[in-house]
């Protein structure tokens, strides 16, 4: 093996050697300098935007709103990268058709967000919890 092969592969161990440093580097660093964990009901408690959970998350039931509402953002994010090559296009001309086109795809597009916006998937309905009767007299 000449001299030159073994350069090249002192390269190569090299720069693998500090891929793994640069990706284990960060998680090793981070775990040393972490606040250590108390603890407690509370800490193994996940947190929900400030609001006390009701149930785990096996035994909740998600209303279909948030489906649907995912459902439409994933169709319209979608249809939106559709534009970007139309966009690119132009940058070249293009004719009076491929405006046109473009015109009925968005129109198109607004009329499935007018359908979904008149049926009401847009507003945020959150599900009632039901409460504990108030202790009266007659019970105490």
């Amino acid at each position: 093996m000449a001299p030159e092969d073994s350069l090249i592969y002192t390269y190569i161990f090299v720069f693998l050697a500090a891929g793994i440093a640069s990706a284990a580097g960060p998680l090793i660093i981070a775990r040393l300098i972490r606040p250590q964990r108390l603890p407690g009901a509370v800490t193994a408690e996940p947190y929900e935007c400030g609001m006390p959970t009701r149930s785990s998350a096996w035994d909740s039931r998600y209303g279909i709103s948030y489906y649907l509402y995912a459902l439409i953002f994933l169709a319209f994010e979608v249809d939106v990268l559709y534009l970007f090559p139309a966009v690119a296009a132009f940058d070249n001309g293009a004719d009076a058709q491929a405006i046109m086109l473009l015109g009925l795809f968005l129109a198109i597009l607004s009329l499935a967000l007018v359908y979904a916006w008149k049926k009401g998937s847009f507003e945020w309905k959150t599900p009632e919890i039901p409460r504990a009767p108030a202790a009266t007299k007659d019970h105490l």
